[in-house]
């Protein structure tokens, strides 16, 4: 099956901008926003929709494009197609298997990788992979989402912390570090999985594998260096090393919710890593995926700081409401969120039309 022209992934990409769109809704909703019946209907849904059928269809996409085999844009088209299910309100069980089908696709195109090119991103990144097929199987067969948040949050941190890891060969990094970077990758599935048997003791753990991870990336990763240079370069330097801190941050939350629980630290925990890092790593890194993806120019201009710094100005808004006790803050907050995101998508079309008019 021969790999996808550009003009036919721009569907697969609109189904999880759809999902990415009706999931931010749905979290609003999560945080008592008035809004239609139907989308009050999907607050239980958010996190499928954000992580599952908006960033499982992106990062399959992505996955694809780089294994340039047709086979492989079937894990974006069912985890896009899971989004749709999701939020026309047919059986949930529909969705969970489209999610399997497309996690299980993904970790198939991922190791194809690994076998051919076998380094330590490239298990890292399957690793990933396995994880979200994992927590996945693990909603499928207790129908608790909750059971599988730490298994996608896996999914997530080291998909983004093995691409970084592909750079890292670029510098000269210590062996006992690359080792050390190992071990806190497996510590990640290792902690999900004790979790589910040993609640308090997988939690301590994961939360420390965060943190560990965070000051690890913080260390290695080449930002620290192009964060001296100018343009782009230094745009993505200074997501990337934010995004650390976030993932930092998010490490001191979790243990704080384990050791010392107190309101508003689970949600704080939560976005911190799905928020903070996560889409600090997307606003840095789509000037570049998207033109590989899509065959599309986009330049950089100097208004890309400014969802980036709405972004952290409206994390820190939000939870300073949940920390703090004040629900009407962190209901701002997160209405400021997703109207960052929009900002985002934005500031994204209008450097492609620029692009295109150069």
């Amino acid at each position: 099956m021969p790999n996808l022209p550009p003009p036919l992934r721009v569907p697969l990409l609109v189904l999880g901008m759809v999902s990415l769109v009706l999931g931010v809704l749905a979290g609003l909703a999560r945080l008592a926003v008035d809004l239609p019946a139907p989308v009050m209907a999907r607050a239980g849904g958010h996190g499928a929709l954000m992580i599952c059928a908006f960033l499982g269809t992106v990062i399959s996409l992505e996955r694809a494009v780089a294994v340039a085999r047709g086979w492989a844009y079937l894990a974006p088209l069912a985890a896009g197609v899971g989004g749709l299910v999701l939020l026309a309100g047919v059986s949930p069980l529909a969705a969970q298997i489209a999610f399997v089908a497309a996690a299980a696709l993904l970790s198939a195109a991922s190791l194809w990788v690994m076998r051919l090119q076998f380094a330590p991103f490239t298990a890292t990144l399957a690793l990933a992979a396995l994880c979200w097929l994992a927590g996945n199987l693990v909603w499928l067969q207790s129908q608790d989402m909750t059971l599988a948040v730490p298994w996608w949050m896996a999914f997530l941190v080291l998909t983004i912390a093995g691409e970084r890891l592909e750079l890292t060969r670029l510098l000269p990094t210590p062996k006992a570090a690359r080792r050390g970077f190992a071990l806190l990758a497996g510590l990640l599935p290792l902690a999900a999985a004790c979790g589910l048997i040993h609640p308090v003791p997988g939690r301590v753990l994961y939360a420390l594998a965060l943190l560990a991870l965070a000051f690890w990336l913080l260390r290695y990763d080449i930002a620290r260096t192009t964060v001296g240079q100018t343009g782009l370069t230094r745009f993505i330097a200074v997501c990337l090393l934010s995004g650390y801190a976030w993932l930092g941050a998010a490490g001191l939350f979790g243990l704080l919710d384990v050791l010392a629980p107190a309101p508003g630290l689970r949600d704080a925990f939560l976005h911190a890593v799905f928020l903070g890092f996560v889409f600090s790593m997307i606003f840095g890194h789509a000037p570049i995926i998207f033109p590989a993806v899509l065959k599309v120019k986009i330049p950089y201009h100097p208004a890309f700081y400014l969802p980036l710094a709405a972004l952290h100005l409206s994390l820190l808004l939000r939870l300073a409401g949940d920390l703090g006790g004040r629900p009407e803050s962190a209901q701002i907050g997160g209405i400021a969120n997703g109207l960052v995101l929009l900002l985002f998508i934005l500031t994204m079309a209008a450097s492609v039309l620029r692009g295109r008019r150069q």
